[in-house]
């Protein structure tokens, strides 16, 4: 597998992928393709918070990779939130999500890497803990502004 930055080019490809993804029991929110379409933006152009990657094999699109860089004053370092990991359903078994992880260990050294996955989601909780992530024990909660 090849892991590289997302860019333009795998826009429309990503966002075929997001669409699935959003709509999936893996992930509570429905999304909207007008942040779909942020993210993406966030994803390929400069800047300090977001980065997206692309996974591929064999000259075709696996899977993508959202990530949302931050420091985390609770273990008192950077923290990179892995927002979106997504692989489509012919590429999944055959351990590229492992190889995403390791590669965001790899890139991050010394940076904690925190995920969200839904308790359902067995086969993604599984694949986290082989890669040495640990569930903590609270919730998440949110406030969002209507825009």
């Amino acid at each position: 597998m090849k892991i590289e930055r997302m860019k333009e080019e795998h826009r429309e490809e990503v966002l075929a992928m997001m669409r699935i993804f959003y709509a999936s029991p893996a992930v509570l929110s429905d999304g909207s393709e007008a942040i779909f379409q942020a993210d993406i933006d966030a994803c390929v152009k400069p800047g300090p918070y977001a980065q997206g990657f692309v996974m591929t094999q064999d000259g075709a699109l696996a899977g993508y990779c959202m990530i949302a860089k931050s420091f985390s004053t609770e273990f008192g370092r950077r923290c990179v939130w892995i927002e979106d990991l997504y692989l489509r359903p012919e590429y999944r078994g055959r351990g590229l999500g492992s190889q995403m992880l390791q590669y965001l260990i790899r890139k991050y050294p010394g940076a904690i890497l925190r995920l969200e996955a839904e308790r359902g989601n067995a086969r993604a909780l599984e694949v986290y803990r082989k890669n040495g992530f640990d569930e903590l024990p609270y919730a998440e909660l949110k406030r969002m502004e209507k825009e």
